[in-house]
């Protein structure tokens, strides 16, 4: 099999993607730690709870929407539920199951944090592009994730097996 190495310009694309994503994510996750005392996977899981109806999802269905392991969500929660913010629910109609649910005192943290991390979004990301730009992102990272979650059938696929929430772990 030969490799197909990158060109010069798919090279410069690659590390300028990498360079932008480390470096976002390093603003969000400073800005948090900063004004919640959380990291940015703690304020995700906040976020889409608070999203859902009744503040609560399944926890296979809330490790699919962050796009990670399902013992990385079990991690977050149990640290979130020891400060409150999130309580775990058994799921009556499946044994193996739990929801995690938002409380009130991790909606209150929510309303306080938000304000600042959609400023830190914004100055970071949205204020450097046009609208077209935006909406060229929007597409090339749906494409992307699509790809990855084997929503398509084009290379480099996974096949819809191999994406975090699916792997084998002791959670559910």
């Amino acid at each position: 099999m030969t490799t197909r190495w990158l060109t010069p310009e798919e090279q410069r694309a690659w590390r300028a993607y990498i360079a932008a994503s480390q470096l976002l994510e390093d603003a969000i996750d400073r800005q948090l730690q900063q004004q919640a005392g959380m990291p940015h996977l703690f304020y995700s899981v906040l976020a889409n709870l608070s999203e859902s109806p009744d503040r609560r999802l399944r926890m296979t269905d809330l490790a699919e929407r962050l796009k990670i392991t399902r013992s990385r969500l079990t991690y977050a929660v149990t640290r979130l539920e020891r400060d409150g913010l999130v309580r775990r629910e058994a799921c009556g109609w499946d044994k193996r199951s739990w929801f995690a649910a938002l409380t009130d005192e991790g909606m209150a943290v929510l309303e306080r944090t938000a304000p600042g991390h959609v400023d830190t979004v914004r100055a970071a990301l949205f204020d450097r592009l046009t609208p077209e730009q935006v909406r060229q992102l929007e597409e090339i990272c749906t494409g992307i994730a699509g790809g990855l979650q084997g929503d398509d059938a084009g290379p480099g696929t996974t096949a819809g097996g191999d994406v975090p929430w699916r792997r084998r772990s002791s959670c559910g």
